[in-house]
């Protein structure tokens, strides 16, 4: 499952394919809208959840309310079926996604992280990312990425920046799933399920804050 963007997706992966998925864009309604995603992927494919042997979830980048939906949801999932939680860098998932849609590297990746700024890293292919993953304003970066093509929302939102815009638009949970599955079949450790924010949240307690108490 992944809620670091706009997308709130959730697929269910049986270690080969997807066998079944669900993704609505909605970027104000993650809380109202994963679980009863949930119910639908696992209905989708005929399962209780109790039959799930582990989870995964985009770890972001991204905004602070959006992306603590799907990791606590994530945790308690892995607490109540007593499975392994695993983490995955939402822009990995997308770039992974680009690739299976036929982009080939090197590309670049970029997601809206409001304030007029993206989220981006950049890619060798599809599996390989160069770098660390970061925020800036698309005018700070354009010349960087000057000649490469960008996948997801922030080159959709800010063409001038990055003129070669690719798909997919959104993360996709059977993305990060098909990913992850491929990592832990390789032996390689996926990341803790913990938030990659890289700035604070938006919500900050007001500046001279006067408390009261009672005398």
């Amino acid at each position: 499952m992944d809620t670091a963007t706009p997308a709130v997706t959730v697929a269910l992966h049986d270690g080969a394919s997807v066998i079944a998925s669900s993704g609505q864009v909605d970027a104000r309604r993650h809380g109202e809208l994963l679980l009863p995603a949930v119910d639908r992927v696992l209905a989708e494919a005929g399962v209780k959840l109790d039959a799930v042997t582990g989870v995964v979830v985009g770890v972001g980048p991204g905004p602070y309310t959006g992306l603590r939906v799907g990791l606590v949801t994530a945790a308690t999932f892995g607490s109540a079926l007593a499975v392994p939680v695993h983490g995955i860098c939402t822009l990995d998932g997308l770039a992974y996604a680009a690739g299976q849609d036929g982009l080939e590297g090197p590309f670049a990746v970029a997601t809206d992280a409001r304030r007029k700024e993206v989220y981006w890293a950049r890619y060798e292919d599809a599996r390989t990312r160069t770098g660390e993953p970061a925020v800036d304003r698309p005018a700070d970066i354009a010349e960087a990425l000057a000649g490469l093509p960008v996948a997801g929302q922030g080159a959709v939102l800010y063409p001038e920046a990055f003129p070669d815009a690719r798909g997919p638009e959104h993360v996709a949970a059977g993305a990060l799933a098909a990913l992850a599955a491929e990592r832990l079949a390789a032996g390689q450790e996926l990341l803790e399920p913990q938030p990659l924010y890289l700035r604070r949240p938006d919500a900050q307690v007001p500046k001279n804050y006067k408390v009261v108490t009672p005398k």
